[in-house]
């Protein structure tokens, strides 16, 4: 296990010598501020686009993926694979080629990368800290599917709404969370979630999505709005030394792929590394 963090940071050089031409970077949104009653159409709106079009189970796509912290900027091209609240799956390619260098495998417990080039592997827990160690955000596994996937269910009942306020063509609702509160925000045309805003329990942001450019499918019978780009920004990293941010941007995907399978083959003969051990954080 010598060496380790030097050997963690050796599996994503290839993905730096890409460059940062074209680079993306999250802006600011301006968010409605007008008070406003909540009415019965409010309510409406809320329960519908807060379920995330829950009949949406899979997605098969590919998409360019922008990371950037204080200390770095890279770009990735990435196939996403998502099974809605079970596995996920991240091939990872980088270079003007487009080579694949990485394959990294989500569950809920586990967290599987590996080094194709060198044909180690890096395994342990699916935990905020590993997710830092290896995509920059520690937002959680759950947060981090459906962000990919491009669909956030919120979970709060009406119940929870504190305030809505208007604006710009929005309505943003506050709502009470276990963690502290959200803020949500709905295009009551489109009927489509633009903007998410978690707060700690002292009202400070620790996160910030946006999602943006929606196309529209026909899924199953039934059509749905969903981004083409993903937005996020978190402010409680474990280095405390500012925001990191992740920008996914899609090609082209596929959802409710038949038998989709995210079968992960376990390398043979690789080297194997335990991140929970790793101390390095590369990408940060």
């Amino acid at each position: 296990m010598k060496n380790k963090g030097l050997l963690f940071l050796m599996l994503f050089i290839p993905v730096f010598i890409w460059g940062c031409a074209d680079f993306r970077t999250v802006g600011q949104q301006e968010l409605p501020s007008e008070q406003t009653a909540l009415i019965a159409e409010h309510e409406a709106l809320y329960r519908e686009v807060t379920a995330a079009a829950p009949f949406i189970h899979s997605l098969d796509g590919y998409a360019d993926v922008w990371i950037t912290t204080p200390k770095r900027k890279n770009r990735v091209f990435c196939n996403i694979l998502i099974n809605r609240g079970g596995e996920s799956r991240m091939i990872v390619s980088a270079g003007l080629i487009g080579w694949p260098v990485a394959d990294i495998f989500f569950t809920k417990d586990s967290l599987y990368v590996h080094d194709m080039l060198n044909n180690r592997l890096f395994l342990g827990s699916n935990s905020d800290a590993n997710l830092e160690k290896v995509l920059s955000v520690n937002s959680g596994y759950q947060l981090l599917s459906e962000s990919l996937l491009g669909l956030v269910k919120i979970s709060e009942p009406l119940s929870a709404i504190r305030s809505v306020k208007k604006g710009g063509g929005m309505l943003l609702y506050t709502v009470a969370s276990a963690t502290g509160s959200k803020e949500v925000v709905i295009d009551p045309v489109q009927r489509t979630l633009t903007a998410l805003l978690l707060r700690d329990g002292q009202g400070k942001r620790t996160t910030e999505m946006h999602f943006k450019n929606f196309e529209a499918f026909t899924i199953d019978g039934q059509r749905t709005l969903v981004p083409k780009v993903i937005d996020m920004v978190l402010l409680n990293s474990g280095d405390g030394i500012g925001e990191h941010q992740l920008v996914i941007a899609y090609d082209e995907r596929v959802f409710n792929k038949a038998n989709q399978s995210l079968r992960f083959s376990l390398p043979k003969k690789a080297k194997v590394v335990n991140i929970d051990d790793v101390v390095s954080k590369p990408l940060l």
